[in-house]
């Protein structure tokens, strides 16, 4: 991938005390001529809050917020909300994230999902609609949603650890069908767990998924892989080496070292931009066409 020469794109900011410290893992969005950015930010309190950023080109950010645009509301994620992802459904952008907090007197990370109105998300006005626990008490997190229905169904995959796992829910609420999508692979870049980046995107080939891959040297990687058009738990192609190492000064130190890990992408034109937080410390942007993305023929 080619990282962008003025990396990182995205910094903490120390007079806001809710993004003093890190700003990281974001969720990306392409409409009317911009690319929306809502991104995980913590302070002095370690707890975790998204704000939102936005850029006419998808690489230099001319527009960021000041205060947050989601917080924690509950017991279920008091620690924080992290990792927002991002699809478009009917008119409504739908937001998987992971709630840290306590459930039944347990500290616990959950797949927390919301969703705001596509025209309240673009007018800034922070309608959220209510939250639920996608499997409440149980430690899941990476969850992303296809940006569209299988059947009538909606589709996620998320992580059971160490496993990238789907579910299916016609509500978004109750989640069936839980099945084993992809795992580690002994003596390779995922060897010891994997996990959704963004949401996966339709080609020509299949549905086209970034995820990020762990070494039992703990370090964090991106990959792809391609899964059929009309059954997306079937693995049609997995690449062999990663697609995006940490490398980088900004990637290989920070508050948890030798990290690239991605919660969105989106498409201009025909180049992919991933953006991934460095090092859990600061936000990043690298590009790829998207033919060089897909396997041979």
């Amino acid at each position: 991938m080619k990282r962008y020469n003025h990396n990182p794109i995205l910094e903490p900011i120390g007079r806001h005390a809710w993004e003093s410290r890190l700003v990281f893992n974001a969720a990306a969005f392409a409409a009317n001529s911009r690319v929306h950015i809502l991104y995980r930010a913590m302070g002095d309190d370690n707890v975790s809050r998204i704000g939102y950023a936005s850029s006419s080109d998808g690489y230099n950010i001319d527009e960021r917020l000041p205060l947050p645009v989601f917080i924690p509301s509950s017991d279920n994620e008091q620690d924080g909300c992290e990792d927002p992802r991002l699809t478009l459904i009917d008119n409504k952008l739908l937001m998987p994230y992971t709630a840290f907090g306590v459930h039944s007197k347990h500290q616990v990370y959950q797949i927390g999902i919301t969703s705001i109105d596509l025209e309240d998300f673009l007018n800034k006005r922070w309608r959220w609609g209510e939250r639920h626990l996608a499997f409440p008490g149980i430690h899941n997190k990476d969850a992303v949603l296809f940006p569209e229905k299988f059947n009538g169904d909606y589709v996620m995959f998320h992580r059971l650890e160490p496993d990238l796992c789907i579910a299916r829910s016609d509500d978004l609420r109750r989640w069936y069908d839980l099945k084993f999508v992809l795992g580690p692979r002994v003596n390779s870049w995922d060897s010891w767990k994997v996990g959704a980046a963004g949401p996966p995107f339709l080609t020509n080939e299949g549905w086209l998924l970034i995820y990020h891959g762990v070494s039992n040297e703990r370090v964090y990687a991106l990959g792809v892989a391609l899964l059929d058009k009309n059954n997306p738990e079937e693995v049609i192609y997995r690449s062999e080496k990663p697609i995006l190492t940490p490398v980088e000064h900004y990637e290989r130190f920070g508050k948890v070292p030798n990290v690239v890990f991605s919660c969105g992408q989106v498409m201009l034109d025909d180049e992919l931009l991933v953006y991934y937080g460095g090092a859990d410390t600061v936000l990043c942007v690298a590009s790829y066409e998207l033919g060089e993305l897909l396997p041979k023929k």
